[in-house]
């Protein structure tokens, strides 16, 4: 390896962390491939959290803390493209967004307090089913066929984001696939409309996260910056991606994705992680 790249300096805004340059481009690496990732069915956390945790002497909590900086200046602009691809439809998302955000905050609030060791068992059975359900029904997302309408339907928008809002603020990973899956199994959206939606939410609780983090001093602003500038370059791509692509291809992806949330979940369970 070149010397060059065991060259050390520090970010401003970094807690005094010495960041190698062999760091930073792996900072960025895992930021731009978090962003498409994120940005096509989510799940991009998978890569961009534990990218963080190599940085020397940083903690769990200021790395999930810097991650949703890096997460949030990515969703935001999947959203802006999406938006203007697809057209959401901004009347489920607007309450749908508010009731996550406001569920993310108190689930960030309750990370402090219950382990989230003990969730995962449950989430690794939750998101078994979930890629059952999504393999047995092939056309399940192909086409939007809505279950419900009217205040019915934004009731239930509102309850599924306040879930998976609760779920992102306490743990986090994969919070992006919940949300598509939601839309589809539960609204009936099909994969793209979902995604597009999905985006929208899973800003609102990176904002509502972030809500609970920032006043508690745990963001490492700089290393999150650089890292959001990354995942917002993936995420332009991704989103482009998945517009072209349309639900078919999404639909695998998610698939592949759940499948690697499942493994890694596994591993940690395992492990006592």
């Amino acid at each position: 390896m070149p010397e060059f790249l065991d060259a050390t300096f520090t970010l401003p805004g970094s807690a005094g962390l010495e960041l190698t340059v062999w760091t930073v481009l792996l900072l960025a690496l895992a930021g731009l491939a978090a962003g498409f990732v994120d940005a096509v069915v989510g799940g991009g956390g998978l890569i961009q959290l534990p990218a963080l945790l190599l940085v020397p002497g940083i903690s769990p909590v200021q790395a999930l803390a810097t991650n949703k900086v890096g997460s949030i200046m990515g969703t935001s602009t999947s959203s802006l493209t999406y938006y203007r691809r697809v057209h959401p439809d901004l009347r489920t998302a607007a309450p749908m967004a508010i009731a996550a955000l406001l569920a993310a905050v108190g689930g960030a609030a309750l990370a402090a307090n219950i382990p989230a060791e003990a969730f995962k068992p449950i989430i690794i059975v939750v998101l078994v089913a979930v890629a059952v359900y999504t393999v047995a029904k092939p056309k399940v997302g192909v086409s939007t066929d809505l279950r419900w309408t009217g205040n019915h339907h934004y009731g239930m928008a509102m309850l599924v984001g306040a879930t998976i809002g609760a779920y992102d603020g306490l743990l986090g990973p994969g919070t992006g696939s919940f949300l598509v899956i939601g839309l589809v199994s539960v609204l009936g959206y099909a994969f793209l409309p979902a995604t597009a939606l999905a985006k929208i939410v899973n800003f609102a609780t990176n904002l509502g996260a972030l809500a609970f983090f920032v006043p508690h001093g745990a963001v490492l602003w700089g290393i999150g910056l650089l890292v959001g500038t990354a995942n917002m370059v993936g995420a332009y791509l991704g989103a482009r991606t998945a517009v072209a692509r349309g639900s078919r291809f999404i639909r695998i992806a998610f698939v592949v994705v759940v499948a690697v949330l499942i493994i890694k979940l596994g591993w940690d369970v395992a492990h006592g992680r």
